[in-house]
């Protein structure tokens, strides 16, 4: 179990968060850069990689009904990546078990049927106890609906601004074209 313990803003304009986290101790995170995940093929990365670039951040699923928004993510990557746009996904198979498949599958699945090149990453939980702390940092940092942490399905997307704040939490029903003009704003 996460818990934010206290939260302050220092002179940069970054938000501190002093968070104890039951199964690693207490640790504290001046923004999302300090965060460290495993890619698809197991080599593991720093967030710190994609500072000064918009990131939107993405539970994804291979059998999911909202799988199609690959598609979607991908062409917003596409036409956005040269100037300052990065899509990260995050499979999830916390949800109905619509992402059953090793990572090897995963990664195959996605380019083959939708051409995915955005950087896709190891496959996590993002509710519970054993959720992922960069999702338990993006759900505290953006609630959803009535204030609710949890993420409630797959293609869940959390817009991340270039100062490394979470800006926006997008439901699995909005489509990635539908994000185009909130993209825009944090792209000038």
């Amino acid at each position: 179990m996460v818990t934010l313990i206290l939260k302050m803003n220092v002179n940069n304009g970054y938000d501190v968060h002093l968070i104890k986290d039951n199964d690693k101790g207490v640790f504290m995170t001046a923004d999302i850069y300090e965060f460290e995940v495993q890619t698809i093929t197991g080599d593991k990365a720093g967030l710190e990689k994609y500072k000064n670039q918009v990131m939107l951040i993405v539970n994804t699923a291979s059998k999911c009904g909202f799988t199609p928004q690959y598609e979607g993510l991908e062409a917003l990557y596409a036409k956005y990546k040269d100037q300052g746009l990065v899509v990260l996904g995050f499979p999830c198979n916390q949800f109905g078990r619509q992402e059953p498949g090793s990572e090897s599958d995963i990664e195959e699945f996605c380019q083959l049927n939708y051409g995915v090149s955005f950087p896709m990453f190891a496959k996590v939980e993002v509710n519970g106890d054993d959720g992922d702390p960069l999702f338990k940092y993006l759900k505290k940092s953006q609630k959803g609906l009535l204030g609710s942490e949890k993420i409630k399905w797959n293609f869940t997307k959390f817009l991340v601004n270039r100062d490394g704040k979470v800006i926006a939490r997008f439901a699995p029903t909005v489509k990635p074209k539908d994000l185009e003009k909130d993209i825009e704003s944090l792209l000038e």
